[in-house]
């Protein structure tokens, strides 16, 4: 299956929030791109400390996401409040959800989805610290492994992953979410 999906990350990320979608989803022969703010490397976080650097791909100011079938969000502390303060991150995140393409968002993410104002009656999880600053955005948030919302996937930490992972394929290959009406 032909898919092309961007991760959108900058230094400070979860580690295993990245590289272990970004597995799953090669396993499955999608072409899986790390879109991050500047070139070169990023750095990810990995049990409360600094850890290994990652390539980007493609910069925000280079990438399209029409040229993307689906977005991923991984965690971290430092990561989704940097990310939460760049208009081109936050104007990126906003086309997927335009264009009604699945977007999946782990642990800390849903905070750069809560600056581009995308939560607002969606039913979704994340890491408990930030439930209620999503219900305060107007969020449906509930205390599940892995919540999917018409092509929106969250799930809570880590130890959610091979759920979250397995979702966020499923939905890659159903591909984009019109509302059906009966």
């Amino acid at each position: 299956m032909d898919k092309r999906i961007a991760i959108l990350a900058t230094n400070g990320f979860e580690e295993s929030e990245l590289k272990s979608p970004k597995d799953a989803m090669e396993k499955e022969g999608f072409t899986v791109e790390i879109v991050s703010e500047e070139e070169g490397k990023i750095k990810a976080w990995s049990d409360g400390n600094w850890s290994n650097e990652y390539t980007v791909d493609q910069t925000l100011e280079n990438a399209d996401s029409k040229n993307y079938n689906a977005l991923v969000l991984p965690g971290g502390v430092i990561n989704p409040d940097k990310l939460r303060r760049n208009e081109k991150a936050l104007k990126f995140v906003q086309e997927f959800f335009e264009q009604k393409k699945p977007v999946a968002a782990i642990c800390h993410a849903p905070q750069t989805l809560i600056s581009a104002n995308v939560v607002k009656g969606r039913k979704m999880t994340s890491f408990s610290s930030i439930k209620d600053d999503l219900i305060n955005a107007g969020a449906n948030w509930v205390d599940e492994e892995v919540v999917v919302d018409e092509g929106f996937v969250t799930s809570r930490n880590p130890k959610d992953l091979p759920a979250f992972n397995s979702k966020l394929i499923e939905e890659i290959k159903e591909g984009k979410h019109e509302h059906q009406h009966a």
